[in-house]
């Protein structure tokens, strides 16, 4: 189930709503079979290889069959999360996956509780399900359950920017969960703006840039599900995120974006297949649907390009 970005509910219905930290991390589902776990993408991708740290599941589910939803993180040494640092695991299956993880291990936080022995929980109201989820006490190896907060949604608010966090999400109490749903039931207010978007192209760069990529161009889905051009993304880049993603282009002749481009864009752009999925923190929207003072912060791998849709 998916949030759709807004504000917090009316102060007149605020105990109507549930609270959670958002936490700036890839979404996963795990499902725990005989102690044994699976972990997947939003994208539908099996994501348990790149992950070994998390396979040390709490005990409370090791005797169990369950299926629950959370956010795999990064924490820095203050306890928030790192998507910089995460961003370097997304999509590493080789033999440095151990070395990462005894590094830099994740932490799985956990914040709904989805099918237990058996029983699809789906259609119980959000709070019996996080209540369920409270009594089990899922901690313990690198798994964590989140907190929940019934109403008080400003001083949430207030308290994730105060501690340098995403942002919340907030979700109505009585919300079953829809999978694959973007719906009204559960809300993201953001601190900082995020935007998925799908990287269609790049230009060359130069000065201590040339002969490589100097910049992304990138896309959204529009209202139609028509992949229209966002803009250009030249900053936010370390000189390893630049080496990662130039193997990962696939060339094409022509611009996967479906509206008419920029002359000074089309000059020199080397167009790719809009396969690969990344996130630019942004300034806002200008009135033709151009992403504001974008900044890279990395792929994703929890997205397909057809996830991504305009967020205003």
């Amino acid at each position: 189930m998916l949030a759709t970005p807004g504000e917090l509910p009316p102060p007149a219905h605020d105990g109507d709503w549930g609270y959670e930290f958002k936490w700036d991390g890839v979404r996963a589902v795990a499902v725990v079979a005989a102690g044994s776990l699976t972990l997947w993408a939003r994208s539908g991708t099996e994501t348990t290889i790149r992950y070994p740290e998390l396979q040390r599941v709490p005990a409370a589910l090791a005797a169990h069959d369950a299926v629950v939803d959370g956010e795999v993180v990064a924490l820095d040494a203050r306890g928030r999360p790192d998507f910089g640092t995460l961003q370097g695991r997304m999509h590493r299956t080789g033999p440095e996956v151990a070395r990462m993880a005894a590094d830099a291990p994740v932490t799985f936080l956990v914040f709904d509780l989805l099918a237990w022995d058996g029983q699809s929980l789906l259609a119980l109201p959000y709070a019996r399900r996080r209540e369920r989820l409270e009594a089990l006490g899922v901690a313990g190896g690198r798994w964590v359950p989140t907190p929940w907060f019934r109403g008080g949604g400003a001083a949430v608010l207030a308290a994730s920017r105060d501690n340098g966090l995403e942002g919340v999400v907030a979700k109505r109490l009585d919300s079953p969960y829809r999978p694959g749903v973007r719906g009204p039931e559960w809300r993201k207010v953001k601190n900082v703006r995020t935007q998925a978007v799908v990287v269609g192209g790049w230009r060359p760069g130069q000065g201590r840039r040339a002969g490589g990529v100097g910049s992304l161009l990138v896309g959204v889905h529009d209202d139609a599900g028509r992949l229209v051009y966002a803009g250009h993304v030249g900053t936010g880049f370390t000189a390893a995120a630049l080496r990662e993603l130039e193997p990962l282009f696939a060339a094409r002749r022509t611009p996967p974006f479906t509206d008419a481009l920029p002359r000074e864009v089309t000059r020199d752009a080397h167009w790719v297949e809009p396969r690969l999925v990344g996130e630019v923190a942004f300034a806002g929207w200008t009135a033709d649907g151009r992403l504001r003072h974008p900044a890279w912060r990395g792929l994703r791998d929890d997205l397909g390009p057809e996830d991504v849709v305009e967020e205003w």
